[in-house]
């Protein structure tokens, strides 16, 4: 469906299960919030079981669109990029962001947002891809490091 991909990322993550639990829509409230809102944050919601079909794959691909996006209601998130390391990353930022809307959800309420024009231009400083790459880069060496640190019994 989407030839321009060549990484898709499924977590369980849990901020994502929470946040897409009480249907609020996703506010850029964060630059990582950014890189998903706008348009809206996608959301698949025929099932939160396992897609164990072609047809419910369908359907998330569907769901997705032309985003690089989708809660999966009830169950985790899809993410998609060129590779897997965008992919990742997008996964990544996606929990942080919908932790952060969690957070301010619990303490109050969201009462404001980046607007759409300044959600885009977050998205094209934030969200360019030299910075997601350096954001995967860093995860990488980090986890080299703990590896290294732990030694061979721990990877």
């Amino acid at each position: 469906a989407r030839p321009e991909v060549g990484g898709v990322v499924h977590t369980h993550a849990p901020s994502v299960i929470a946040f897409a639990a009480t249907g609020h829509p996703l506010r850029p409230i964060s630059h990582d919030a950014s890189l998903f809102v706008p348009p809206g944050l996608a959301r698949f919601e025929e099932t939160g079981d396992l897609i164990v079909t072609p047809e419910l794959g369908g359907a998330v691909a569907a769901s997705l669109g032309t985003r690089n996006a989708v809660a999966l209601v009830h169950h985790g998130l899809v993410t998609v990029g060129p590779d897997v390391a965008l992919a990742t990353i997008d996964a990544i930022l996606l929990e942080r962001a919908c932790d952060s809307q969690l957070r301010a959800e619990s303490a109050g309420g969201v009462v404001s947002w980046s607007s759409d024009a300044e959600a885009l231009s977050k998205r094209a400083r934030h969200g360019a891809e030299a910075n997601l790459r350096a954001a995967f880069a860093y995860l990488e060496r980090g986890r080299r490091a703990e590896s290294t640190a732990n030694g061979p019994w721990t990877s």
